[in-house]
């Protein structure tokens, strides 16, 4: 009888062990999917601006390129310099190779500047967190009354 209930016990164990695997898979893949889907959304971003941007830029280089031509002062054709890197930053992030860069440099920081990523007084703890949280209750508590 006593053998039965160990091994059952163990049973219990193990199915328990298995619960835990697989709703931690699933927790995984489901901050992936949200990462992609923000990550989309912060792509579709970058192309609906560059539309904008890329509307007031053509419109601006057209005048300031007339307007210089017109007057014949070159210094007004000055502007479209910093607003063609802008340009140029936005087309790269919004069709580009900019996220593929980013991400390489993340990875690079991740492996060989790791210190560089420490929060301040460390890693939260479940205990750290507790405190204040109860901080914050008591607070409130006391502010209610």
């Amino acid at each position: 009888m006593m053998m039965v209930l160990v091994m059952m016990q163990m049973m219990m164990q193990l199915c328990d062990s298995r619960l835990s695997v697989f709703q931690m898979e699933r927790q995984i893949l489901m901050q992936n999917q949200m990462r992609e889907r923000q990550m989309a959304m912060q792509i579709a971003w970058s192309r609906e601006f560059l539309k904008y941007y890329g509307t007031f830029f053509t419109l601006a280089t057209l005048g300031l390129t007339v307007g210089a031509v017109k007057r014949r002062k070159p210094a007004l054709f000055a502007p479209v310099i910093p607003l063609g890197f802008i340009f140029a930053y936005q087309m790269d992030s919004a069709y580009g190779t900019l996220i593929h860069r980013i991400r390489g440099e993340a990875e690079t920081i991740l492996v060989s500047e790791q210190d560089r990523l420490e929060l301040p007084h460390g890693t939260p703890t479940f205990e750290s967190i507790e405190k204040a949280r109860r901080a914050k209750s008591s607070l409130s508590s006391l502010l209610e009354k």
